[in-house]
């Protein structure tokens, strides 16, 4: 008996024992600062030399983006480019030699230049023309010359010429008087391809000859038509067109008949076709849930062929060298920045060329996002992008945001965010909504919020706030919103007039009085003003009451909650005067506020130290007014202005 009672208290002691407990990654993760998070690298890009030995890209390694060639076979960057103040981005080797053309704007103006690097390193504008903007379009097919688009002739219009290589001479080649948007020239010269937009969603698709100046409309019906590229022999014109679907389709047209067949449909928008220079594969491109899948033809099989593989990452853009042995692919995903990498396609080997991910951050801290659908106020069923703090459970509540895309038809994708990935970092659970309105969902989602901006497609944001509020590893209490340009103008809406749901705001250059910007849209933005008008509302005629209405800065007033606006001077599509009002309006109202202003960025901060100097600052008043002292007097509340 006293063996069986000996044996009985080891077993309970035994059990009364813990476990080791296998650390998490909440457990070992570290907090990284704004410094060592935009450390990671942006590259863009991918033009291989002639000898296909190296390829020509663009980083923003040195603090902004200049131009790096990096070796096929894999090996170290090499900067050609070392500029400290407007960053420079790569277009493309010379077809035959070294030569290479770049443009660059003015600090983030817009009005693009192209320019030619020689092979000593020298550079000339071969588009200086003062106050007009420059747009690469294709070499030719006999590498003899290439095409561009510019508005140099009328601030309004882009026409197309062409350059020629051997004197830099350029002649116009389409003079355009009717507000088209170009695409790409024929290899043979013929046939231009042109579209002419209804409103934001649909545009009427015309080929145009350039032998007899003929034009023929491709499109029957009412719908979003766009080309895509020539068939190989160029007797055809692929194009997608949402015509009789919900999600753009690929379609081929064939000009001597004018005949046309359906080519591709998918249960998402398919996003561009393009065929390799000998038309050996054709690539499409499928805008699948916020994410590209890519699907590859090789086409004298018209079978797919496989992939390269590549663990837990997605492969967002692939293109290829003249001769088609090779394949440049960019894979990443919303947990990691996308690197470069060189496929062999006869031998199937793979070389990565790049590796962005700053060295001082551990992958395994950084959160892959999950798209997540919750319902609206009126059923509607709407998607969203979850970034899940490691450290938040329901014993850890964290403060949330919901974070809103540019646009207004704009997507939040499943990609890489720096700023993101910081926020998350330090416990702020981040919602990217897609409401009513974003593009990649169908046109029928993408035209609801027409003519009904700040009602509805605020609706859906609240909605996220709510579905946030539902989680067991979120304070409902602190949940903030965030967002740029369009997201800056809803973080505004959310502000003004449904000011008790949300508890501060971050504005990005967000537009706050729509008569002004819509007045003021960038001239070679012509083309599709009226477009915008059917959308938004035009302001020179009565829809300028409704467009009041729904402008925060005449509401200032009804704004309680905590404040940041961020705005460069150089803007063109928001001007500083958008943020320079807005914050002088809700400072009236004694309510927290700061204002941050670049000089020498446009819209978007590109610049590391200007993101490092912004994000930080974001940082620091979500701290503050949101995670932080709640009970913050109102009469104590500060004003702070800084210029950068």
């Amino acid at each position: 008996m006293k063996k069986l009672v000996v044996l009985v208290s080891i077993i309970l002691v035994w059990a009364c024992k813990e476990e080791p407990k296998t650390p998490s990654i909440a457990d070992t993760m570290q907090t990284y600062t704004i410094e060592q998070m935009m450390d990671n690298e942006a590259i863009g890009g991918g033009s291989f030399s002639p000898d296909k030995s190296k390829l020509l890209i663009s980083s923003n390694r040195s603090g902004i983006y200049n131009m790096y060639t990096v070796p096929a076979a894999g090996g170290q960057m090499e900067p050609l480019t070392k500029s400290d103040s407007t960053s420079i981005f790569a277009i493309s080797y010379f077809p035959n030699d070294e030569r290479i053309l770049f443009r660059m704007d003015g600090n983030g103006d817009e009005i693009y230049h192209i320019y030619l690097r020689e092979t000593d390193g020298t550079h000339t504008d071969l588009t200086p023309e003062e106050g007009a903007r420059a747009n690469f379009y294709g070499w030719a097919k006999d590498k003899k010359s290439f095409f561009f688009a510019s508005n140099k002739r009328d601030a309004r219009y882009t026409d197309l010429y062409e350059m020629d290589l051997e004197n830099f001479s350029s002649k116009m080649v389409y003079k355009n008087e009717d507000g088209y948007f170009l695409g790409g020239l024929s290899d043979d010269k013929k046939y231009l391809p042109l579209i002419k937009p209804i409103n934001t969603n649909d545009a009427d698709l015309y080929l145009y000859s350039m032998d007899d100046k003929s034009m023929v409309k491709i499109n029957d019906n009412q719908s979003a038509n766009s080309p895509e590229d020539f068939s190989p022999d160029g007797t055809a014109l692929y194009y997608t067109t949402d015509d009789g679907s919900e999600f753009a389709q690929l379609m081929k047209y064939d000009i001597a008949s004018k005949s046309k067949e359906r080519v591709m449909t998918r249960s998402w928008d398919i996003s561009g076709s393009y065929f390799t220079e000998n038309g050996t594969y054709q690539v499409t491109y499928i805008n699948e849930d916020a994410k590209n899948t890519i699907e590859i033809k090789e086409v004298a099989t018209d079978k797919n062929i496989p992939l390269p593989t590549t663990a837990g990452m997605d492969i967002s853009n692939v293109s290829f060298s003249d001769d088609e042995t090779l394949m440049t692919f960019y894979a990443g995903g919303s947990h990691t920045p996308s690197n470069l990498y060189v496929y062999n396609l006869e031998t199937k080997e793979q070389t990565q060329l790049t590796d962005v991910l700053n060295t001082e951050i551990e992958a395994q801290d950084l959160v892959n996002a999950e798209v997540i659908r919750y319902k609206s106020f009126d059923g509607l069923e709407i998607p969203a992008i979850y970034y899940k703090p490691h450290q938040a459970n329901a014993k850890n509540k964290v403060p949330a945001l919901v974070w809103v895309h540019g646009g207004p038809g704009g997507q939040s994708r499943q990609r890489f965010s720096s700023f993101i990935q910081y926020l998350v970092n330090h416990g702020y659970a981040v919602l990217a909504v897609n409401n009513r309105g974003s593009s990649g969902y169908g046109k029928t989602f993408y035209q609801m919020d027409d003519l009904n901006h700040g009602d509805k497609d605020l609706k859906d944001c609240v909605e996220g706030k709510n579905w946030l509020a539902s989680q067991p590893e979120i304070d409902s209490e602190k949940i903030g919103i965030i967002g740029g340009s369009y997201g800056g103008y809803m973080t505004m809406a959310a502000l003004t007039y449904t000011p008790e749901e949300f508890d501060v705001g971050v504005n990005l250059f967000g537009v706050t009085n729509w008569i002004r910007t819509l007045r003021s849209i960038p001239s070679w933005w012509e083309a599709q003003k009226e477009a915008l008008y059917l959308e938004l509302g035009d302001p020179n005629s009565a829809d300028s009451v409704r467009l009041r209405a729904i402008s925060p800065l005449f509401h200032t007033d009804k704004v309680t909650k905590p404040l940041i606006v961020l705005q460069g001077s150089k803007d063109p599509r928001v001007l500083q005067v958008e943020s320079d009002e807005i914050v002088a309006g809700v400072k009236k109202n004694g309510v927290p506020v700061e204002y941050v202003l670049f000089d020498d960025e446009g819209h978007g901060f590109v610049k590391k130290e200007n993101q490092i100097e912004a994000y930080s600052r974001v940082l620091e008043f979500l701290n503050v007014y949101l995670k932080g002292d709640k009970g913050k007097p109102i009469e104590d509340a500060e004003f702070i202005e800084s210029e950068v």
